[in-house]
């Protein structure tokens, strides 16, 4: 500045007041800056409720505080210029940054059974059919609203398992009777065959490896493992329906004998088995030939068995403990007749030919003799007669009225029969399995009317097949090694595939309705 203009407004000192006071000036207009910059570059405000200032703010504070302040007009002035204080809740600085949580937990998706149960029931069906019979089954016991919930669609369920899971042959052979709505009690009668005609094709062909192609060693079995799992899979059919066939042959016996008035097929003449041929008029001409061609086969492998695993002579077989000789043939008739294919696969699973040997034994007496009634073990006296008294506590809740009385009152009723007012209770399922055991009276009634294991099948097979001119004379109709040629040849997979496991089946495979009044499940 000019020292006539200082001269002329005073003296040195107001000089230094006027500088002090511009210095001051700059250095609140910086810090006002600098805090805009901070608010233009902050990614993100928070309102922070916490009363309290940042590590900065406390240092700028410090500061302010160690710099000694002088007393008069200049501090007086700066009270009017100084910048507005910016308000705690804006603070420019950011905020102290919180540890940042994976986005999985800050946004947790919704369990799956919370996204089902808000689905409409619709949807909630189509992805229950979607799933495998045996998961359908066991989603019953989740909860109560998911057996209702599978209870009450058992039609749409059952006929996505038919058009998609259930082969083509078994459906020709078990169609759905006229006047009666698809259900589980259906769809897991089929299923039930499956799996029975499923296990034994693999035991038979493991018997087949082992007595008759001799292939003993590790080695072999994996190099003839290709013709192995063909002859497996075409055994499937042939044993569903050799099930069909005993199955529906026991019913069809006892409606005979039962119009008869008891008398059964052993006191009629006749040339052709009449049971087995409305039995056999329910096949096509495909099927009845290849079923004809392996059922010996069938009845060998059941038959061997029953038989002790030596044959080298009785020496040999009292070393190895193998005491019983094979059931006679009766008891194989008894097995297939009576018991059908779920009880040859029942005795075949026993181990060790003394156990199933014991095992068929047990069974052939169950059916013709009543059990015995074992004598109740006599109750230990107390000493001196004296006896402990029931506590009226119990008897006070087994007699109440409350919760506990009606729980054992189901308890009572279901013993006796009476099945208690649930929805469990009342499913199709609770009709049975296929082929149940038949009642003594029925087992009684039959067993005399057996026919001989010879004769069962094949004479009535062979008879209708030259009637219908499937072949032209018996010699083209395979027999031995030319069945087990036909069962592991590679030709021909492709277009049996598609007849055995297609969806679609032509007119004349069809089969005879007529002859099927009721389903076989009842």
């Amino acid at each position: 500045m000019d020292p006539l203009h200082i001269t002329e407004f005073g003296s040195e000192r107001y000089l230094e007041k006027v500088q002090q006071f511009q210095a001051q000036t700059e250095a609140n207009a910086s810090q006002g800056q600098g805090a805009v910059s901070t608010l233009l570059q902050s990614p993100f405000i928070l309102p922070i409720r916490e009363s309290g200032a940042t590590g900065s703010d406390v240092g700028a504070k410090s500061n302010e505080q160690k710099r000694p302040e002088k007393k008069g007009f200049s501090s007086w002035r700066n009270r009017f210029t100084k910048p507005p204080a910016v308000p705690p809740s804006s603070i420019c600085e950011q905020p102290e940054r919180r540890p940042s949580l994976p986005e999985s937990t800050t946004k947790q998706p919704l369990p799956f059974d919370h996204l089902f149960a808000a689905l409409p029931n619709e949807l909630q069906v189509e992805i229950i059919a979607s799933l495998p019979l045996s998961d359908v089954l066991n989603l019953r016991l989740a909860s109560k609203s998911l057996h209702a919930l599978v209870s009450l669609n058992e039609v749409p369920i059952t006929r996505y398992h038919l058009d998609y899971h259930i082969p083509a042959y078994a459906k020709r052979l078990y169609p759905l009777p006229q006047g009666r709505s698809l259900n589980f009690h259906y769809l897991c009668g089929i299923w039930h065959r499956l799996h029975v005609a499923a296990k034994l094709s693999h035991l038979m062909c493991q018997l087949i490896i082992r007595e008759q192609l001799l292939l003993n060693t590790e080695e072999k079995r994996r190099q003839y493992a290709p013709q192995t799992e063909r002859m497996r899979r075409r055994l499937i059919p042939i044993l569903f329906t050799v099930f069909h066939f005993f199955e529906t042959y026991r019913k069809l016996h006892l409606k005979y004998m039962a119009e008869h008035d008891g008398f059964g097929l052993s006191k009629t003449p006749y040339t052709v088995n009449p049971i087995e041929a409305e039995i056999m008029n329910m096949y096509d001409d495909r099927t009845l030939l290849r079923v004809h061609e392996a059922f010996p086969l069938v009845i060998w492998a059941f038959c061997r068995r029953l038989r002790p695993p030596s044959y080298v002579g009785r020496v040999e077989r009292s070393l190895r403990g193998y005491l019983k000789e094979r059931p006679p043939d009766e008891v194989h008739v008894a097995v297939l007749c009576l018991g059908g294919m779920r009880e040859v696969l029942r005795l075949w699973e026993v181990k060790g030919y003394n156990a199933r040997r014991a095992a068929v034994d047990a069974w052939y007496e169950s059916i013709l003799h009543e059990q015995p009634v074992e004598p109740e073990p006599k109750r230990r006296r107390g000493m001196l007669g004296l006896k402990r008294k029931k506590s009226s506590f119990n008897m006070g809740k087994t007699n109440g009225h409350g919760h506990e009385a009606q729980h054992g009152a189901n308890d009572v009723s279901a013993a006796r029969g009476k099945q208690p007012d649930s929805l469990v209770f009342h499913t199709s399922l609770a009709a049975g399995m296929p082929m149940a055991p038949l009642s003594k009276d029925e087992s009684k009634l039959l067993y005399p009317d057996l026919p001989v294991l010879q004769r069962i099948w094949l004479v009535t097979a062979e008879a209708m097949i030259l009637d219908r001119k499937i072949v032209e004379r018996p010699a083209h109709i395979h027999r031995n090694a030319q069945v087990f040629t036909d069962l592991i040849s590679e030709s021909g997979i492709d277009e049996e595939d598609q007849w055995l496991y297609g969806t679609t089946a032509p007119e004349s495979v069809r089969p005879n309705l007529d002859a099927i009044e009721e389903d076989p499940d009842e």
